[in-house]
């Protein structure tokens, strides 16, 4: 064998320095992509999933669903976007123990977010969790005390209009006192709510139905109560109030800047789609110490009139009014003929609010999405479908987390958990 000389062995080891040094960049550029696991990869947990990885820096490590073609198919497009294959089991416990895993995305239906929230904080983890925070009141208070007991996890629920410059903005106006004294708000999503079969029938294949009901009531299956669907029923969404108008009255609480309201009433019906189990035409009323919030929703013929703010918040002041909605605010001085001001505040709402989130994991400083403001919202809407579902109204002690002076409304605080499963309120 020839022996090298000297410009060769140099050049020899400086790209062979230079090779390593790539090697190594490679490495920690590796080791340092957050490790994110996904427990229900549905059509949220998905849309979450994708905003991580345009937020970048992330590699989805694990994936959770009791749907087999979910999860196959979720795994199919993680590696696609990564070019790694995620691994995939049907129970939460076991994407838990997954040795490396830093933060989960919790996006399973809500009756089944306490004891995911709560067992993902045992294990240290960070946790980015859909809204509402959980199916009951109870449930609420001890994932809040759950949080409260691993202050050093991070946590964001998906409250994703707390990005919204638009609210932002109108938070900021109404501080200014322009307008005065607030004195009431209306709040309102009207839409047209797409209904599926709801006759009874077998669940696909793919479908372990028994550990989606989980520790909620084991209903007969139809497609009207699943993936998707369950947010209209009773007994898993709790209806349009609950899930989707949770987001315009957190943000309102945000604007307001209010905590629980002191007093709720509600009145509806289920006028005109007869196969779901929640009001299609709801109005509630939440007494909060700064002004009366009124709820309105319809779920047909809604839209058709006044599209333009069938989605939205009206704020009534003193000396004028404001509606705002995800990406536009308007304020309206009082009088007649008074010149409208518009103004636009487009944003990627659950893009900017999944990258609050990672960027949270990584300054370990807690996000705008806390526990304690989802408790609030999530309390808000639910003492709202217990008065509906009292026909009664109700009034909130928020020092004692407890209804006044009505035994059944307190009664629907909390749910019997289906067994062998355990509730987490101890109290």
């Amino acid at each position: 064998m020839e022996s090298l000389n000297r410009r060769q062995f140099f050049g020899t080891a400086v790209a062979g320095a230079a090779a390593m040094s790539g090697v190594l960049r490679a490495a920690d550029s590796q080791a340092a992509l957050l490790k994110l696991g996904l427990i229900g990869c549905g059509w949220y947990g998905m849309v979450d999933v994708e905003a991580a990885f345009k937020a970048g820096g992330v590699e989805v490590v694990a994936l959770c669903d009791v749907d087999s073609d979910h999860l196959s198919q979720s795994a199919d497009k993680v590696e696609k976007r990564q070019g790694k294959r995620p691994i995939t089991f049907k129970d939460y416990r076991e994407l838990l123990a997954v040795p490396g895993l830093q933060a989960v995305i919790i996006a399973t239906p809500p009756h089944w977010h306490a004891l995911q929230f709560i067992a993902a904080l045992e294990k240290g983890l960070d946790i980015y969790c859909e809204k509402p925070l959980a199916y009951d009141v109870r449930e609420c208070q001890a994932m809040l005390a759950a949080a409260r007991r691993h202050p050093k996890s991070i946590v964001q629920i998906g409250f994703q209009r707390r990005q919204s410059p638009a609210f932002q903005q109108v938070a900021d106006f109404l501080k200014q006192g322009a307008f005065g004294r607030v004195v009431q708000a209306d709040v309102q999503i009207h839409y047209n709510a797409g209904m599926k079969d709801a006759t009874p029938q077998d669940p696909p294949a793919s479908l372990d139905w028994d550990l989606w009901c989980g520790p909620g009531p084991k209903l007969p299956y139809s497609p009207q109560i699943g993936h998707m669907s369950w947010r209209l029923e009773k007994a898993t969404g709790h209806g349009h109030l609950v899930d989707w108008g949770i987001h315009l009255i957190d943000a309102t609480r945000m604007i307001l800047g209010e905590a629980l309201p002191f007093r709720v009433s509600a009145c509806g019906a289920n006028a005109h789609l007869k196969t779901i189990t929640t009001p299609d035409t709801l109005t509630a009323q939440f007494d909060f110490a700064t002004c009366p919030v009124t709820w309105r929703h319809r779920l047909w013929g809604a839209e058709e009139f006044t599209p333009e703010v069938s989605n939205g918040i009206f704020i009534f002041c003193e000396k004028g009014t404001i509606f705002a909605t995800d990406d536009r605010w308007i304020e309206i001085p009082k009088g007649k003929n008074q010149q409208r001001t518009n103004h636009e505040a487009k944003a990627d709402l659950g893009g900017l609010h999944v990258a609050e989130f990672l960027d949270s994991v990584r300054s370990r400083k807690q996000p705008s999405g806390s526990v304690e403001q989802a408790f609030q919202s999530t309390v808000t809407v639910k003492l709202g479908m217990i008065a509906y579902d009292c026909g009664q109204s109700i009034r909130w002690n928020p020092q004692a987390n407890q209804i006044e002076g009505n035994l059944a409304a307190a009664a629907l605080l909390k749910r019997e958990y289906r067994k062998p499963y355990v509730h987490p309120f101890v109290g």
